[in-house]
């Protein structure tokens, strides 16, 4: 399946949510669903061992935390029994069970998920009768890294967002901007520098201030990467509405960048990076 068919399956979730949903408000549920679906992808081949990890360190009474993140082999991880597939064996209580997956994972998914108010989608999604249906279309989503990397991922999730942003006129701008543009920018800012930026062992890091969904830090890693593969970059930013610093902070995760460099908050009254230098700094035009 290429970028556009995943695309379009993904998005093909809003057949389910028609009448119940505004057209503007689709997003709010396919967007959290593909982060979770991919995460829980990602999870897969290692959930076994991080269970029964989990549960030897409780018996020694030891904090999991840092032995889970090893035993998942990322960053992240999820210490409920349950994933996506184990869901779909209890239609009952699968607002509750969906509730204790998401509580299972480490804190900063778990914010993602927080500032995306997905708590407030699945209490939404099971009133209408909707959230089995839904979950269950997500469970068959193919985004398992084998299939997908994280760059193909990347650009599924763009789409998303920018068919988010046509439909949601009164945020229009605020959540997407034409990459052309920021493409643009993005040369601008490099343009002086591309033969330091060839050499081989380049170090980088780009900072946003205002970072929107993360559009101007993902292109501007893109032109490093795509002009010196071996370029080492490190994405750092700051958002202050929820809903674009839960998309900045997903698609971060989705590219495997480390999303404890995305803060939520405002970085005029409340800078999470001061007195800190960067290479680059950018500031985004979403």
């Amino acid at each position: 399946m290429n970028q556009q068919d995943l695309s379009a399956f993904l998005w093909s979730v809003a057949d389910l949510l028609r009448g119940d949903y505004k057209q503007s408000d689709y997003g709010k549920v396919i967007l959290p669903f593909t982060v979770l679906r991919r995460i829980d992808c990602v999870l897969a081949p290692t959930k076994e061992a991080v269970l029964a990890e989990y549960k030897l360190r409780k018996e020694q009474g030891m904090p999991p935390a840092p032995f889970l993140r090893k035993a998942s082999g990322q960053s992240f991880y999820n210490a409920s029994r349950f994933d996506l597939g184990k869901l779909m064996g209890d239609q009952d209580n699968i607002a509750l069970n969906l509730r204790a997956y998401i509580q299972g994972f480490s804190p900063e998914v778990r914010d993602i998920f927080d500032h995306f108010e997905f708590d407030t989608q699945i209490d939404r999604l099971a009133k209408a009768g909707l959230l089995y249906l839904v979950t269950e279309k997500f469970a068959k989503a193919p985004l398992h890294p084998d299939r997908v990397t994280n760059h193909q991922m990347g650009l599924v999730f763009e789409e998303l967002i920018r068919r988010f942003a046509e439909l949601s006129n009164e945020t229009a701008g605020e959540h997407f901007t034409p990459r052309e543009v920021i493409r643009l920018m993005v040369n601008l800012i490099f343009v002086e520098d591309d033969a330091a930026l060839s050499k081989p062992g380049v170090v980088r890091t780009i900072y946003d201030p205002t970072a929107g969904t993360g559009g101007m830090l993902s292109v501007a890693e893109e032109y490093l990467t795509d002009m010196n593969p071996a370029a080492s970059v490190a994405l750092l930013g700051q958002e202050l509405n929820p809903e674009s610093y839960a998309i900045c902070k997903a698609d971060m995760l989705i590219k495997g960048q480390d999303v404890g460099n995305i803060a939520f908050g405002n970085t005029l009254s409340d800078d999470f990076h001061p007195g800190e230098t960067f290479d680059y700094r950018t500031i985004g035009p979403e």
